[in-house]
């Protein structure tokens, strides 16, 4: 395996797996090993006390990142005429209808969120099994289907980022770069977790923050201590 090279190796000869580290111990740790050429993107990953089989217990939402992801993101808002120059001035990357769900159609996804109006999501019901597979697909409960688009347009380019638990009960989000101060990756990571924990479903039984890891492309990952972050 790529991962298993001297340099993974030797990152995680630096990390003791068996301990969690308070956050501003974790994410200097994530730092020291971080080996990469490129300024990395950091991730939290949390294991949850749910079972997703069960809807009452599928975990969804968006937070806002108070020091945005550090990526820059492109953005395609699917709207009628009236609504496309309130889109360009938010700063939306693409703007259109008819003919972006055409290109869509044709294999096209080179964006990285699309935010829709309400009165074209029949339409772009066409290209769902494009887009959903991707996480694409403009859902009201995290703001991509909206009247205002200006709105949702500016919140995602400023650093809002959506998340779900996945089958396993595991969720996990990007939070910035490693070049990124360790006081902005300190308060973007108790942002999501603390968005994460305030959305625990009323079905959720036993414990439901059960772990919480930090790491970096290509990096091994450095547990957190999880009881500042459990009501």
């Amino acid at each position: 395996m790529s991962m298993a090279g001297k340099n993974y190796r030797n990152a995680s000869a630096k990390v003791n797996r068996a301990l969690e580290y308070e956050l501003a111990e974790a994410i200097e740790k994530v730092k020291e090993i971080t080996t990469t050429k490129f300024d990395a993107t950091v991730d939290v990953a949390m294991k949850l006390g749910v079972d997703p089989r069960h809807a009452d217990q599928v975990v969804r939402g968006t937070v806002m990142l108070p020091h945005g992801t550090g990526k820059t993101v492109s953005v395609l808002v699917v709207c009628k005429e009236n609504k496309a120059e309130e889109a360009r001035e938010a700063g939306a990357d693409f703007v259109g209808f008819e003919e972006y769900i055409e290109k869509i159609q044709a294999g096209w996804t080179d964006v990285d969120v699309v935010v829709a109006t309400p009165d074209v999501m029949g339409q772009l019901g066409k290209v769902a099994r494009i887009l959903g597979p991707r996480g694409l697909m403009p859902n009201p409960k995290s703001g991509t289907v909206t009247m205002d688009v200006a709105k949702a347009v500016r919140e995602v380019k400023a650093g809002k980022i959506e998340f779900r638990v996945d089958k396993a009960g595991n969720i996990h989000a990007p939070v910035g770069k490693v070049s990124f101060d360790s006081d902005k990756l300190a308060g973007n990571i108790t942002s999501f977790i603390k968005e994460v924990v305030r959305l625990k479903p009323s079905a959720a039984k036993g414990q439901y923050l059960q772990g919480i890891t930090v790491s970096s492309t290509m990096s091994p990952g450095v547990k957190v201590k999880k009881e500042k972050f459990v009501a």
